[in-house]
């Protein structure tokens, strides 16, 4: 296995793990899903360089651009909670509430 791709899985099962482990705010969900997506964005564009086939490049920038739009839910989502919860605790979210 060669050192890079040992690096994206690492970075990968590190923010998989962070967020099953750590899941008291909204906030490290939500950083931990980026750094899932950042790694992923990384391995797509190694991937596409070492291959060198044009049908690929627009692929990561797709994901990226997909992660920006995550992230800006995430985030809006964040503060919809706050301000009507008063806490970004995930416990304190009840989901089948209305």
């Amino acid at each position: 296995m060669s050192p890079t791709l040992f690096m994206f899985y690492s970075t990968f099962l590190l923010s998989i793990s962070g967020l099953t482990l750590h899941r008291t705010h909204l906030l490290s969900a939500l950083l931990c899903l980026e750094g899932m997506m950042l790694a992923m964005f990384l391995a797509m564009s190694v991937l596409t360089k070492q291959t060198e086939t044009t049908s690929y490049f627009s692929l990561p920038m797709f994901l990226l651009t997909f992660s920006a739009c995550e992230a800006s839910t995430g985030l809006s989502l964040m503060v919809a909670t706050t301000r009507t919860h008063n806490t970004d605790h995930l416990k304190a979210l009840n989901l089948l509430q209305c």
